[in-house]
């Protein structure tokens, strides 16, 4: 069992930057597959990034290349999302995923079996 704890969303303007961290509360955590998702008010929730347990390849959702990455402190059971040149529609609950076994399917809700309890982020114009 691994408890996912997120800080640092907030309320930025249009074109500013934000870092979002979740801890996690294994020393175990070097064998989970982590994942960010976002959930839009009154939307689904949907996939944002994530980083492969063991290769460190990242993914990520086309709206938000270029603009967000991932990142992971091993040191100190973190995981970052960097999000630059922020834009109102980036305006959701962001949640930190964590998967252990990984089988795939990185982009999907199912893959993941631990959750973090979300962290707001919004986006003015």
């Amino acid at each position: 069992q691994v408890q996912l704890v997120e800080s640092g969303g907030g309320l930025v303007q249009a074109g500013d930057s934000l870092r979002l961290s979740c801890e996690a509360s294994q020393r175990t955590f070097r064998n989970y597959h982590m994942g960010w998702f976002r959930q839009p008010p009154g939307k689904e929730r949907e996939f944002v990034a994530a980083m492969h347990v063991s290769t460190e390849q990242t993914y990520y959702v086309d709206s938000v290349k270029g603009r967000f990455a991932i990142s992971r402190d091993y040191a100190k059971n973190t995981v970052y999302l960097q999000m630059s040149s922020l834009k109102p529609e980036d305006t959701a609950v962001y949640y930190c995923a964590a998967a252990s076994p990984y089988r795939g399917g990185y982009n999907l809700k199912g893959t993941y079996n631990y959750w973090g309890q979300g962290t707001q982020v919004t986006v003015s114009s």
